[in-house]
């Protein structure tokens, strides 16, 4: 049975770090493996990235259908430190689902052309996973479980600290059911300038304390998330680049936005 090896990153990641950090344990032995009749990678090529697109247009037209014909492969997308996240049926290789995660490597994330984040978060190792858009019915929900969870494991296999995310209502209550935590005040949507001022809720998770909130909570998909692998989520790494050095620079907030 296969194992979560995530000694060697955190080893090396903590090294770089003057605060202490929680210590992301490996998991002694995964209880059952699991199959999906989808697979959730990491695009490495145009017509990956061509397939997230259609996705993204799909998903977003059920809300927001003017912005979703606007939808194109975006510069983001091969930003360095960025990977998107692809569900594909193995049925006939359709996209289900897909899910942007960018981190705080090279540049700020893209909430930040927003709001300042505060410091416990700024100073720190962040992911922010955007652009999800999932098939629509029974199947979507549980694509968007998975890359929830594919989410969480890139983040362990980075040595991320927090994964961040904005939320519009009603999509805010699912974040919050899987126990994400509001950044600023209980409840508060800001204003998102960088998404034509749409309200929406900045919410954030410790990766290294995720394992025991969900065991604690007793959650649902605790069993899910923690005690099963599911070998159709892999998250092999093309060249992201991730050197950590250094986590941001002061005037990154500034520079970081001329795209």
């Amino acid at each position: 049975m296969e194992r979560l090896n995530l000694a060697n990153n955190t080893a090396a990641n903590q090294s770089e770090s003057s605060t202490v950090r929680p210590t992301l344990t490996v998991v002694p032995a995964l209880q059952k493996t699991e199959r999906m009749p989808f697979t959730i990678r990491i695009v490495r090529d145009d017509a990956g990235l061509q397939k997230a697109v259609s996705i993204r247009r799909s998903a977003y037209g059920r809300h927001l259908p003017e912005f979703a014909e606007t939808m194109t492969v975006e510069a983001s997308d091969r930003d360095r430190g960025t990977a998107v996240l692809l569900a594909e049926s193995k049925l006939d290789g359709a996209p289900l689902g897909t899910m942007r995660i960018q981190t705080n490597a090279y540049a700020p994330l893209a909430v930040e052309q927003s709001v300042h984040l505060p410091e416990h978060l700024a100073a720190n190792r962040l992911a922010e996973a955007t652009r999800l858009g999932v098939a629509g019915g029974m199947v979507g929900r549980v694509v968007k479980v998975a890359l929830c969870k594919a989410l969480w494991a890139f983040c362990e296999l980075h040595g991320i600290d927090y994964m961040v995310i904005t939320a519009r209502s009603p999509l805010d209550r699912e974040y919050e059911a899987m126990l994400f935590k509001d950044v600023f005040g209980v409840n508060e949507f800001l204003p998102m300038s960088h998404v034509g001022g749409l309200p929406h809720r900045v919410l954030a998770k410790d990766v290294a304390a995720a394992r025991q909130r969900w065991e604690e909570a007793r959650h649902p998909l605790f069993n899910y998330m923690v005690n099963t692998h599911h070998p159709d989520i892999d998250l092999q790494s093309v060249d992201l680049s991730f050197d950590w050095e250094p986590v941001r620079c002061p005037e990154a907030p500034l520079m970081a936005y001329g795209r």
